[in-house]
C-alpha cells in the first residue's frame, strides 16, 4: 500500500533533519521526504498536522513472555503494546521458558513475530545453556538464526572462568555480550540498600552489587577485547565506572530503564508492589547521575525494560511480589519528559530511543543497520507519528499490554505524561492508528 504522511514536522535525529514535510511510503520503503513525486498516488493518507513524524522507536529491553509465560503476556498482546507505543523494533532477552539457547526456539519466535507484522523482533540468545551459567551455547548457530547478541538476562554468571570463556568466544567472532552488572550474591535483596529499605524492613541490594560486577566485567574486557553492552545501570557509582571505561577506550555501551530514570526508592511508599523492580530503585543522587549520563552520552540508550507481570504475582507482600512492570507504551512519553526536564530539544530526546539504540546494535542488524531508527529516502518505512502537545493519564486497564502493572499509574502518581502516539508504521504497514490522525 502507498501511504502519504502529510504536513507533519519530520524529525530525524541521525541526520539532523527537522522540517515540516510530507513522507511518501511505498513497498515498505520511504520513497520521498519533502517533495513527493508527481506520479505518486497514495492509497491512504495520514494527516500529521501538528504532529511529529519520527523514526520508529527502538527498544533494547522488552520481555514478551512467550514462550513459557503466556499467562503474563502473549506475543500478540505485547507487540500490539509496542505498536501503540510507537516502538517498531525491539530486543527481547533470552529468559523465556525454555530459554533461547537453541536455534529452533529463535526461529519459532521470529516466525511468530513476522506473521503478526506489528514490530520487528531481535532476540538475544542465551549466553549459557538454560541460563545456568555453566556451559556456553553455540553462539555461531544462534547468530545464524537471528540473535543480535548474547545475554544471561537477570541471571548472573557466578563462575568467572565461564564468563571469561564466553567473552573470549564472543570476541573471536565479533559478537556483543549483553550483561546486567549485578553480583550474584550481593544482589539477592528486594530493594536498594538505604534508609527506605531499612525503615521498611526490606532486604537490601547495595551499590557494591553493581560496582563489583562492573569491575569484573571491565577486567575481563581488557583481557579478551570483547564488546559488552551493559543493561540497565542503576547507580551513580556505576555511571562513574562506565565513564572511566569509555574514556579508556573499552568497547562498552550501556542503557538505563525508564523506571530508574524517573523514580527513586522513596516511591516505594507503603510497600507498593508496582515499585518492585529489577534493578531496584535507588536514591535521588543515583537517579540524577543516570539522567545526566544519558544526557551527556555516557549512557547510550533509554529502554522500557518492559516486563509484564500477572496480577496474582503482584498481589503479594512487597518482598514476595514478582519484579517487573509494563513499559512499552510509556517509553516515548517518558523519553520526552526526561528531555524536557533536561532542557534538551526534541531531536536529542528522540535520539536516545531511535538512532542511539541502533548504534548499539550495529552490524548485528545486517542490512537494516543503515536505515533502522532513522528516516531516510530509500530506507525502511518504520515511522512513529505522535502529538507532542497531547498529554495522557496512564490507566492500566486501557493499556494494550497483558501486564497492567506500572509505577506510573495516574491513580498513584497523579502525573500526566506528554506525547501521544497517533500512528505507527512498520515496513510501510500501519501497525497502529489512534487518536486524531486519520
Amino acid at each position: 500500500m502507498k501511504i502519504l504522511v502529510s504536513n507533519g514536522r519530520v524529525i530525524d535525529p541521525a541526520s539532523g533533519r527537522d522540517e515540516v514535510a510530507d513522507v511518501a511510503v511505498a513497498a515498505g520503503r520511504i520513497v520521498a521526504i519533502g517533495k513527493v513525486p508527481a506520479e505518486f498516488e497514495s492509497a491512504r493518507t495520514i494527516d500529521a498536522t501538528g504532529c511529529i513524524v519520527a523514526p520508529g522507536l527502538v527498544d533494547l529491553a522488552a520481555r514478551l513472555r512467550e514462550p513459557g509465560h503466556e499467562h503474563e503476556g502473549m506475543l500478540e498482546s505485547e507487540l500490539n503494546a509496542a505498536a501503540a507505543g510507537g516502538v517498531t523494533s525491539l530486543v527481547c532477552p533470552p529468559d523465556t521458558d525454555p530459554a533461547l539457547d537453541e536455534p529452533g526456539l529463535v526461529d519459532m519466535l521470529k516466525f511468530r513475530a513476522r506473521k503478526l507484522s506489528l514490530c520487528r523482533l531481535f532476540p538475544l540468545g542465551a549466553l549459557t545453556r538454560g541460563l545456568n551459567g555453566e556451559v556456553l551455547t553455540e553462539m555461531a548457530e544462534l547468530t545464524e538464526s537471528g540473535c543480535v547478541g548474547f545475554s544471561q538476562a537477570e541471571v548472573p554468571i557466578r563462575d568467572t572462568l565461564v564468563l571469561w570463556r564466553a567473552l573470549q568466544y564472543a570476541s573471536t567472532y565479533g559478537y556483543t555480550v549483553w550483561l546486567r552488572p549485578q553480583d550474584g550474591f550481593l544482589g539477592k535483596g528486594v530493594a536498594a540498600s538505604g534508609a527506605v529499605a531499612t525503615r521498611l524492613g526490606l532486604s537490601g541490594v547495595p551499590v557494591a552489587a553493581e560496582t563489583i560486577a562492573l569491575h569484573t566485567i571491565f577486567e575481563l574486557m581488557r583481557a579478551t577485547g570483547a564488546r559488552v553492552h551493559l543493561c540497565r545501570l542503576s547507580s551513580a557509582a556505576g555511571v562513574a565506572l562506565l565513564r572511566a571505561a569509555k574514556a579508556e577506550g573499552l568497547k562498552v555501551t550501556a542503557d538505563v530503564s525508564i523506571n530508574s530514570l524517573h523514580l527513586t526508592d522513596v516511591d516505594i511508599g507503603f510497600f507498593n508492589s508496582s515499585m518492585r523492580l529489577s534493578p531496584p530503585l535507588r536514591q535521588t543522587a543515583d537517579r540524577d547521575a543516570l539522567r545526566a549520563a544519558l544526557a551527556d552520552g555516557t549512557i547510550d540508550a533509554l529502554v522500557s525494560d518492559h516486563t509484564p507481570v500477572d496480577a496474582d504475582a503482584k498481589t503479594l507482600p512487597f518482598g514476595e511480589a514478582e519484579p517487573g512492570a509494563t513499559g512499552l507504551e510509556l517509553l516515548l512519553s517518558l523519553a520526552l519528559k526526561w528531555g524536557a526536564d533536561a532542557k534538551l530539544d526534541l531531536s536529542a530526546s528522540l535520539s536516545r530511543v531511535t538512532s542511539r539504540p541502533v548504534a548499539v546494535l550495529g552490524d548485528a542488524l545486517g542490512s537494516l543497520a543503515s536505515s533502522a531508527g532513522r528516516l531516510v529516502e530509500g530506507g525502511v518505512a518504520d515511522v512513529c507519528v505522535f502529538d507532542p502537545a497531547a498529554t495522557w493519564a496512564v490507566k492500566p486497564a486501557e493499556l494494550q499490554s497483558q501486564g497492567k502493572h506500572t509505577p506510573f499509574d495516574f491513580a498513584s502518581t497523579g502525573m500526566a505524561l506528554p506525547g501521544r502516539v497517533r500512528a505507527t508504521l512498520v515496513a510501510g504497514t500501519v501497525a497502529y492508528q489512534g487518536g486524531a490522525a486519520q
